[in-house]
Order: C-alpha cells, then structure tokens, then sequence
C-alpha cells in the first residue's frame, strides 16, 4: 500500500513488499516518509517502477544482490525497476521517494549513487507537496517533464560497496559487516575460509573489483556514513570501526571523500 501522505495501516513502510503505483496518474510519484513510526528495516521487495531515494535527515542502507548502498547528502539512491532489494534506515531517518514509470526517462538499468543538484531535489519535492492529481494537469506534467529530464542528467557517484554470492567473499562480507572493527589481515581471513592467499586476493578483485584493502576501506565509509548520519559522534564511528584514533578515522574519510564527517554530514541535517 503506497500513500502520498506517508500513512500506513501497520508498522511496514510503503514498499516493503512487492509495489503497485499503476493506479498513480503520469511518468512519476513523490511522497516523503518519516521512519520514527516505522520498524527501521523492510523486506526484500520488488516494483517495476524505479525508485529514487532521497535523506532529508538520518540514513538508508539499501541492500541488493550487486552491493551495499548508503544514500548521503546531495545523492540520491537509484533503484532500477524489477531489482529485489531491501532498505534499512535510522530511526531518525526522513526520506523523499520519486518513483518513475518504466520508459519514462533514461536512466541506469542497474542500482546507483546518482548527484541531485539543488535544483532537482527542490522539484522533487515540490512534487512530493502538490495533493494527489487526477491527471491531465499541464503544470504538474511540465514539472514532472523537466524533473525527469534533469534526472536523466545527473552524473553517477561510487560508494557503493560492491558485494559477491561467491561463498568465501559473502561469508567475508558478512562477518565484516557485523564486525567492522575486526582487523585480521588478508592473509588471516584466507585461512579463516579455507583458501590460500594468492586465490583470496585474485577472487577479491575479480569479484568485487577491489582490492582487498579497498574494499574494507570502502565497508568502512559505508557504515560511517550510516552512523554518522544517524546521530552518533565521530568518536564512536572512529572506535566501532576499530580505527586507533578518531583522527586516523577522519584522515581516512577525508581521502575517500574530500572532506571532514562534519563538513559532509551538515547538508544532511535539513529540517
């Protein structure tokens, strides 16, 4: 059940099963969701429309076969039409969802980091607010026109953090994701599955495309990013990833994006 109000008969959030919007009138839909009345993690889902996910405040961690996604300030979350997967948010988290009709625009056929430049956030949530259509209204199809082509536009953005079904990567990345400060060497995590060195580092890369390092480094933006954006301090972020210092932690933020957790995190901290 999909309501542009946000309303829901139980503790689900909208689209935590399998979704219709064929009854929404025209290419698009928006709709804006407060999580603090929902259970922080949906189902395994599917909708053959495409989902744009957008954080006004805290974070979504969205989850699919390919990899792991954290939706920061200033991106938006593409999830193609038809791909099964799952979302989990902060509780804190406030969210704008666009949903697109298949063919509508041209976008990527796969999950993705996209840029919303201020414009375009703007447009999509101007189209969020307008009460629910019933079509034929040539401002609102102007708007949504624009908003789409704009969309189509937006350059794509990598922290995503690629994952694999190969049974010794996946039992790797679970592990890690449970236990991200968990600091065993390439080398110790090849006898932990069973495999030598030289095959755990050739499988890293050929299946995540990645070393193994830059790949934990990766995890470990990704799960900052998370906590960061909901609520917790630099210094727990820093010691729950295991890092020696908060300031090894930023220095590594710092590389990976260009600046400070604070600096990054202030355009997420809209009302």
């Amino acid at each position: 059940m999909i309501s542009k109000s946000g309303q829901s008969l139980n503790k689900r959030p909208p689209c935590s099963t399998a979704c219709d919007l064929s009854l929404a009138h025209g290419p698009a839909m928006a709709m804006r969701m407060d999580f603090a009345d929902y259970e922080a993690e949906a189902d395994p889902h599917q909708h053959p429309q495409g989902q744009l996910i957008l954080a006004l405040h805290g974070a979504v961690t969205c989850t699919a076969e390919s990899g792991v996604w954290i939706v920061p300030p200033d991106c938006g979350l593409w999830v193609p039409g038809g791909v099964p997967h799952s979302n989990q948010v902060t509780p804190n988290a406030r969210l704008t969802y666009l949903f697109v009709e298949p063919g509508a625009a041209t976008l990527p056929d796969e999950c993705c980091t996209l840029s919303v430049s201020p414009m375009l956030r703007e447009m999509i949530h101007r189209l969020a607010d307008l009460p629910e259509q019933d079509g034929g209204d040539a401002h609102v199809e102007r708007l949504m026109r624009v908003m789409l082509d704009e969309l189509a536009l937006m350059p794509r953005q990598r922290l995503e953090l690629p994952v694999s079904n190969h049974p010794k990567i996946a039992l790797i990345a679970r592990a890690l994701l449970a236990n991200p400060s968990d600091r065993r060497t390439l080398g110790q995590w090849a006898e932990h599955v069973a495999v030598s060195e030289r095959t755990l580092k050739r499988l890293m890369i050929e299946k995540t495309g990645l070393s193994f390092g830059r790949w934990r480094r990766q995890l470990h933006l990704v799960i900052a990013l998370r906590e960061l954006a909901g609520g917790a301090t630099v210094q727990k972020v820093a010691g729950d990833l295991g890092y020696e210092s908060t300031t090894a932690f930023i220095v590594m933020f710092t590389k990976a994006l260009g600046t400070t957790p604070s600096r990054y995190l202030a355009g997420a901290q809209q009302p």
